[in-house]
Parts: structure tokens; C-alpha cells; sequence
């Protein structure tokens, strides 16, 4: 066999590799690249929905007190027997409610504020509730002391008005009792005048008169 007629399966095995190889670029080429599969997000600990968080601090205000303090006591339980991210967020929450027993805006401040401090393990709508919700608990408690500032001035204002007016009253009252005393005796002092005067005159009738 001569060299030149052996080279030819060679050849003819190493271009039909290169098609085939060729091939597969452009196939590689014209095939639409796919967006890389993103990793599942872990949720953190205690996340979930704040469907129920908005259910109860919806309803809780409405409720009868019964339905109101066994609401509450579940929130208190599963904040303290399993205290997730959630359920701490959902009790925080019901302090947090205003218009029924359970209410604590100076206990939902302080867990709000815990909460918000490691704003890592809450999900983005309930960091969201739990930062609105903070700022709510915080103007109330801003309106309720400025209240009782107002209250205590009101009272100290109300007891000085009314310390001034019983020092009048016991000021009229002495110059009443001052000028009754001074009447009295204007009263003593004519009458015994009037009786000196009624003896004279008395005495001097019965001296002129014959014996």
C-alpha cells in the first residue's frame, strides 16, 4: 500500500470530527443562552406572612373583651413558648393595639425596638409593619405624656387657684368675724351710754319732783 492511500482514512476521520465539532458551535451559538436557575432565598427565622398580623391587630380592637383576651393570651403563648421571629413580631404587635386590655405601648415599644435592632431575621414587609407600627406606638406615648403634662399643670394651676381662693375666703372670713366683733362692741358701748344717760336723766326727773 503506498503512504498517500493510507493517509486517506486519517484524513477523511479527523474532517469529519472537525464537522462535527463545528456543528456543535454553532448550535452552542444559535442556542439561546438560559438565565442561571437562582438559588432558593432562605427565609429567616420566624419569617412568614404578616396576613395574620394585620388579621389581628384588625380584629383584636373589635372583639368582645373575651374574644379580645383569649386573642391576646394566644399571641402571649406562642411568643413564649415558641419564640420565633414571627410570633414575637405578632405579640409585639398586640401590645402594640390599642382599644382593648391587653394594650402596653411602653412593653410594644421596647420589643418593637428588640425586634428592629436585628432587622436580618425579618422579612421585608414585616420589618416594614414593625417599623410603622414602632412609630405609632411612639407618638402615642409622646401624646399620652404630653397629656399628663398638661393634666399636672392643669392640677397645680386647679389647686393654686384654689389655694388663693381659700386664703380670701378665710381673709373675708376673719374681717366678717373682726367686724362683728367691732359691731358688738359699738352695740355694748351705746347701750351702756344710753343706759348712763337714761340713769341721769332718771335721777334728775326725780330730784325736781315735789316731795
Amino acid at each position: 500500500m503506498r503512504p498517500s492511500a493510507a493517509r486517506r482514512p486519517v484524513a477523511f476521520v479527523l474532517c469529519a470530527a472537525l464537522s462535527l465539532a463545528g456543528c456543535g458551535v454553532i448550535q452552542d451559538l444559535r442556542a439561546p443562552a438560559l438565565p442561571p436557575t437562582p438559588a432558593p432565598r432562605r427565609a429567616p427565622d420566624g419569617a412568614g406572612s404578616i396576613a395574620p398580623d394585620l388579621a389581628l391587630i384588625s380584629s383584636l380592637p373589635q372583639g368582645d373583651p373575651a374574644r379580645q383576651a383569649e386573642a391576646f393570651q394566644a399571641a402571649q403563648d406562642a411568643a413564649e413558648l415558641t419564640p420565633t421571629t414571627s410570633n414575637r413580631l405578632r405579640y409585639a404587635l398586640a401590645l402594640a393595639t390599642p382599644g382593648h386590655s391587653g394594650s402596653d405601648p411602653v412593653a410594644a415599644e421596647r420589643q418593637l425596638s428588640e425586634l428592629l435592632a436585628r432587622p436580618e431575621t425579618l422579612l421585608p414587609d414585616e420589618r416594614m409593619l414593625a417599623t410603622v407600627e414602632l412609630k405609632q406606638v411612639e407618638q402615642r406615648l409622646i401624646l399620652a405624656a404630653e397629656n399628663q403634662r398638661l393634666r399636672a399643670e392643669k392640677a397645680r394651676d386647679t389647686s393654686e387657684k384654689l389655694a388663693d381662693a381659700n386664703s380670701r375666703l378665710a381673709a373675708a372670713l376673719d374681717e366678717n368675724a373682726r367686724l362683728r366683733r367691732a359691731l358688738q362692741d359699738a352695740r355694748a358701748k351705746i347701750e351702756a351710754v344710753t343706759h348712763i344717760e337714761r340713769t341721769i336723766n332718771d335721777r334728775a326727773a326725780g330730784g325736781s319732783a315735789p316731795p
